[in-house]
């Protein structure tokens, strides 16, 4: 039986979609055009390649991260699978060994009877006759971007996503550094480098003065908030990164029994625990001025760099003028999108929306009205949110607790809103999935 359904992009969103349809009995075309065609951060030939942290951030109800994750692992999400079973220490948080993550969703998509792989960049859209899910992530070829602005007859928007840098654990001075989680949550999972008042100021300094790669002429400078560069973020102010990704708060050296002025963490990375990535320390800095910097920070003096920081441009589509809430486009009921082309924004989020367009398409498949989720989910809120947002105004948006209905609550017990905002969406995915 040929395919009737064809996923362009084998990235968490587009992985997710072609498994999720498989899994109802039909046949998919999955295209990637890795390794013949390399994207600017992509390294690997791998399916759902992570190309920035390795965090899939909380794993707590009371955190809307956490609440997602959970709702795709009661929707039988391939991403979650793979994320729990490559999981690395991060305390309360979910981060996974980046190169078995994508080495077990690559395995997994190419061992399903009902998936067919195609490497093969793709320039138009729709394919053929067949209903078609554009998964091709924030860093869509420039082809196929260009027939999508033509189809969807609108701009693209975008802005700049960065990465942090990655350091080899034995280059460290574990002498300098310690072990411990935010308030002792989960056990001791990461490593703390320590700074006072005054290795603060003068780390500060020279991060302000710190050369970084240009952007290009005709280029603005544009960032998502929740990924900004370090160095750019410094700029708002000397106390901007000690309440921000350097705060002290819940972390006390316990040789010393003293709460630092500012503290850099390290996160594992691999499984082995042998690199750690360098926690909101995103950056666009010159590759040799990241060495040069980052080495005054106690702990990282020779430090050694298995992956220095980046940044690349990001593109997404005005999702409000072009999509429904099932990831359909309005203009063509065959064609779908999904995953950070969107204006979903992170990994979890990514696979969400794969998850919906997969699910729905195969609903098409069947001639079966396609679902649009619960806006009380933070699935169903976070595509009632990129498809209804003001055109003017629209950015990019992770999960979180504002995008849901209100909810009952005592006003003073925000701990308690969380717990019957998660319990009334985990009732309603519970009830979806018996639909499905």
């Amino acid at each position: 039986m040929e395919p009737k359904i064809a996923v362009i992009g084998a990235g968490l969103a587009g992985s997710e979609a072609a498994w999720q349809i498989a899994q109802k009995g039909f046949k998919v075309k999955l295209y990637e055009m890795r390794p013949n065609k390399l994207t600017p951060a992509h390294k690997t030939s791998s399916f759902a390649e992570l190309v920035c942290s390795n965090s899939f951030r909380s794993n707590s109800l009371q955190n809307a991260a956490g609440l997602l994750k959970q709702e795709l692992r009661i929707l039988d999400s391939l991403i979650m699978h793979c994320a729990d079973s490559t999981a690395v220490p991060a305390g309360s948080a979910l981060a996974v060994d980046r190169d078995k993550f994508s080495e077990m969703v690559t395995e997994k998509i190419l061992t399903h009877p009902n998936i067919e792989i195609e490497i093969k960049e793709i320039t138009e859209v729709p394919i053929d006759d067949l209903i078609t899910i554009v998964a091709t992530g924030p860093l869509t070829s420039n082809i196929l971007a260009e027939n999508l602005k033509k189809l969807t007859g609108s701009e693209y928007l975008y802005f700049y996503d960065a990465a942090a840098p990655i350091v080899f654990k034995e280059s460290l001075n574990l002498n300098k550094v310690f072990w411990a989680s935010r308030y002792d949550k989960e056990g001791a999972h990461y490593l703390n480098c320590p700074m006072d008042k005054q290795e603060y100021l003068e780390f500060y300094n020279e991060l302000l003065l710190g050369e970084r790669y240009g952007l290009k002429d005709f280029e603005k400078e544009t960032y998502f908030e929740g990924c900004m560069p370090i160095e750019v973020l410094a700029k708002r102010g000397p106390e901007t990164l000690v309440y921000g990704p350097l705060k002290p708060v819940g972390l006390t050296d316990k040789r010393t029994g003293k709460k630092p002025y500012a503290v850099v963490q390290l996160r594992q990375d691999n499984k082995e625990g042998t690199l750690f990535n360098m926690v909101g320390f995103q950056t666009g800095l010159k590759w040799n001025e990241q060495k040069r910097i980052f080495r005054k920070i106690p702990g990282l003096e020779e430090a050694e760099f298995a992956r220095f920081g980046f940044i690349h441009r990001n593109t997404f589509i005005c999702s409000p003028k072009i999509l429904h809430p099932t990831m359909q486009t309005k203009e063509n009921k065959k064609l779908f999108s999904a995953g950070q082309i969107t204006g979903v924004e992170g990994y979890i989020e990514s696979t969400a929306s794969g998850l919906v367009a997969g699910l729905n398409a195969a609903r098409v498949l069947m001639n079966l009205e396609p679902f649009i989720f619960p806006k009380e989910t933070i699935i169903g809120a976070l595509c009632a949110y990129i498809t209804k947002a003001d055109p003017k105004y629209f950015q990019p948006m992770k999960s979180n607790f504002g995008l849901l209905p209100e909810i009952n609550y005592a006003k003073r017990d925000k701990i308690g809103k969380k717990r019957k905002l998660a319990q009334r969406s985990l009732t309603e995915i519970i009830n979806l999935k018996s639909q499905l």
